[in-house]
């Protein structure tokens, strides 16, 4: 059986589980915390870092984005990096987007001080990292909508990896429960599209240890 070693609060491994999920590929889910040494799971991955996905035969692949790219190859459809040239440099530029500035301004200060440090004893949240992160993310919730203005999905007319990195990273903002819904609509309309798909129902599943989820967080329809 293939297995995805990954942890709730990694967003990289949330959109990877997204991906195959909407592959309609069997996998077996194995929790691996990446801050705590575990020397068999640093032997599939040197670099000690969650998602990794190991094939049936023993094909082991490390990192979010070469996971994703292996399996849009090997595993064609539905095509989830784009359809034509355009749509798949589209939505390779916004997933790094969301890995990138989106993770530095939002998930990580939001995430890391409110959620990570609560399962691992790491102490208060820094006050100071929450507010910049409270600020930033109506930037990006502007963007989001003014995609969907002017698209379907974020990248084109089709759903794309665009679509799953970014709800992978707003999923785990709104379960620390400082995404300001109320004043992004059109965002808001995009992310209950996304939650709304089978393949996100796991992760609003998911039970972070000692941290419960907001009341509208399992609700499709907020």
């Amino acid at each position: 059986m293939r297995v995805l070693y990954h942890h709730w609060l990694s967003p990289f491994a949330r959109t990877v589980r997204l991906v195959l999920l909407e592959k309609q590929l069997e996998v077996t889910e194995q929790v691996v915390f990446d801050w705590e040494r575990d020397e068999r799971f640093l032997s599939l991955n040197p670099a000690g870092e969650v998602p990794v996905l190991v094939e049936d035969d023993g094909t082991t692949v490390a990192d979010a984005g070469t996971i994703i790219e292996y399996l849009d190859e090997v595993y064609a459809t539905p095509p989830l990096i784009g359809r034509t040239p355009l749509e798949r440099v589209e939505s390779r530029r916004l997933a790094a987007w969301f890995n990138g500035k989106f993770y530095r301004e939002v998930t990580a200060p939001l995430v890391s001080e409110k959620l990570t440090k609560r399962v691992t004893g790491g102490g208060a949240p820094d006050s100071r990292l929450v507010r910049a992160g409270r600020a930033n993310v109506h930037t990006h919730l502007h963007y989001i909508a003014w995609l969907t203005e002017r698209r379907k999905w974020l990248a084109g007319d089709t759903l794309s990896i665009a679509d799953l990195t970014a709800a992978a990273h707003l999923s785990l903002v709104d379960y620390a429960g400082d995404v300001p819904w109320e004043d992004h609509d059109l965002a808001k309309d995009w992310y209950a599209r996304v939650k709304s798909r089978p393949s996100f129902r796991p992760l609003l599943r998911d039970i972070i240890p000692n941290v419960p989820a907001p009341k509208h967080y399992t609700d499709l329809d907020f």
